[in-house]
């Protein structure tokens, strides 16, 4: 009997033990499944080593740019940078290929980044955050890899994705209205953009949610999935939304994410420069955060299984939307 076509398997995690074993010459492994999302997300570990492994979908990420994700975090940890590193099998080979139910998949072996999520950053997590960010951006904004990865431009970042979700919003197209006309503005905004503002490959989810601590306050960052290149505003935006997120929900107070945000800025220009005008258009740059992951979540609804994707999380991600657009300067320093 043939095999039913399929667009999104689960890789065994018993076989995929057996696998990696082989490949990288690990012994006494155990593997689970850690996370089935954008990527699937699988840890393997034994009572001394722990490793993330990462298998790509197709439709979210083609041969060419995993391998420019690769390539970007080999140069990123040769170079000094905290970063969670791709490593090679035992045949200096660093992906491994898999041909899954819907076809040929690629998945990564990562080194695990110690430590965990700290949401509540104090002054001396801020001070890392900082500088190993700032550290990564003097590295990105001065390569250029060999592989390709995406562009976040006005087009990729906002024009394209408010016509792809058009669709999503039968029934809410007031909400829609909205996000159309801001977008307008915005892009006026947007051209705006002097030579103050600098470029390169940028994280483009530099949450707090992918980078870890340990008990030390050593850092690493991780997930660099969304990295491509554009304004590397775009990272000090996402990691200004952390704190727009925690003021809106009642988590810190307006000043506590104010000085927060204060304090990881004041850090990050110990080692690199960030203009006025990058801090500046952080509200417009975020709009455009917003608007790429809604076209994100509806494009990969089928594969990603987000079943929060509907009415009800549209017509409340616009309000959160226009509460960004109305407050998010008042957090700025």
């Amino acid at each position: 009997m043939n095999i039913f076509p399929a667009q999104y398997s689960t890789l065994s995690s018993k076989a995929l033990n057996v696998k990696l074993r082989e490949s990288y010459g690990l012994n006494s492994t155990t593997c689970r499944l850690l996370i089935r999302n954008v990527s699937d997300t699988y840890v393997i570990e034994n009572a001394t080593e722990k490793y993330i492994f990462k298998i790509y979908r197709d439709a979210h990420r083609k041969l060419e740019e995993i391998k420019g994700e690769v390539e970007l975090l080999t140069i990123l940890f040769e170079r000094g940078a905290k970063v969670s590193r791709p490593i090679p099998d035992i045949d200096g080979e660093m992906l491994q290929v898999f041909n899954a139910a819907e076809g040929i998949r690629y998945g990564v072996l990562f080194s695990w980044a110690q430590g965990g999520v700290v949401s509540a950053l104090s002054e001396q997590h801020l001070e890392a955050v900082g500088k190993e960010m700032a550290a990564i951006h003097n590295l990105t904004s001065s390569i250029e890899l060999s592989h390709q990865r995406k562009e976040y431009s006005i087009y990729t970042a906002l024009i394209d994705p408010i016509k792809v979700i058009e669709p999503a919003f039968a029934g809410l197209e007031n909400e829609y209205e909205y996000l159309r006309n801001t977008a307008v503005d915005v892009i006026a905004e947007y051209n705006k953009f002097g030579v103050g503002f600098s470029y390169g490959y940028c994280h483009f989810d530099f949450l707090p949610k992918n980078f870890h601590f340990t008990d030390a306050g050593e850092i690493t960052f991780f997930d660099f999935d969304f990295a491509g290149k554009g304004l590397l505003a775009y990272d000090i935006t996402s990691f200004f939304i952390h704190y727009f997120m925690e003021v809106t929900y009642g988590k810190i107070t307006e000043q506590q994410g104010r000085d927060a945000f204060k304090t990881f800025i004041a850090n990050y220009r110990k080692v690199r420069p960030l203009s006025d005008e990058e801090i500046n258009a952080i509200p417009y740059l975020g709009f455009g955060f917003w608007v790429f992951y809604l076209g994100f979540q509806y494009e990969n609804f089928d594969d990603w299984s987000n079943l929060f994707f509907g009415p009800r999380f549209l017509k409340d991600r616009v309000a959160l939307i226009k509460k960004w657009m109305e407050t998010a300067h008042l957090l700025l320093p």
